[in-house]
């Protein structure tokens, strides 16, 4: 069964925290809140945790992960961000956009797309998502919650835990975080492409 935590979505305990980071260590798979859907996640270096994932949302081998990372500096031991596209990320960051860049040799060859090297990598704006970034100290690898066959995300906790009891060590509940998902914009290329267009305002990339 999974475990349950109750944090508190502008001033999670901290004693809680601790305890979902060493669950996480010990290679574990969470359900969290970000500021744009649930997601689950697990840390980079965690293989089972990865294959969990693809088995619940029934992911090909083809399908990209994101790092969900603490701020800027973070997200750039990760990828490769050129100047033409420098200040544009810096400024739409934290906030609802996942961005598809180069990777470097940091992000294994196995979570990048084959065909472009790259990795979505994201700075959220929530408060619990950044007290556990910060608690563990690494990004985490995350894939939005949507279960197979669903068109919308599952957004309450209790929900989650009563439907993923078996298949994920925990679930971190600060409340409901919306059903809309990030902006995707593809920066792997000379000009951004939008992929999906969610939470995030497109224009500034168009």
């Amino acid at each position: 069964m999974a475990r349950y935590y109750d944090l508190h979505p502008d001033n999670p305990q901290p004693r809680v925290l601790r305890q979902v980071v060493d669950l996480l260590r010990a290679d574990g798979l969470i359900a969290y809140p970000t500021d744009s859907c649930y997601a689950l996640g697990c840390q980079l270096g965690n293989r089972a945790g990865v294959q969990r994932i693809r088995e619940i949302r029934r992911l090909d081998e083809r399908h990209p992960f994101t790092l969900v990372c603490a701020d800027f500096a973070q997200l750039g031991q990760f990828v490769k961000l050129s100047n033409a596209f420098f200040r544009q990320v810096k400024a739409a960051i934290p906030g609802s956009y996942t961005f598809i860049l180069p990777a470097t040799p940091e992000v294994p060859r196995r979570l990048q797309d084959p065909r472009r090297r790259a990795v979505g990598v994201r700075v959220p704006k929530h408060t619990v998502t950044q007290a556990l970034l910060a608690e563990l100290g690494e990004p985490l690898l995350s894939s939005t919650l949507l279960l197979p066959g669903e068109e919308e995300p599952l957004t309450q906790g209790w929900e989650i835990k009563e439907r993923l009891d078996h298949l994920v060590d925990a679930v971190v509940d600060a409340g409901d975080c919306g059903l809309e998902p990030t902006t995707v914009v593809d920066l792997s290329g000379p000009e951004p492409e939008i992929l999906r267009r969610g939470a995030g305002d497109p224009s500034r990339f168009e």
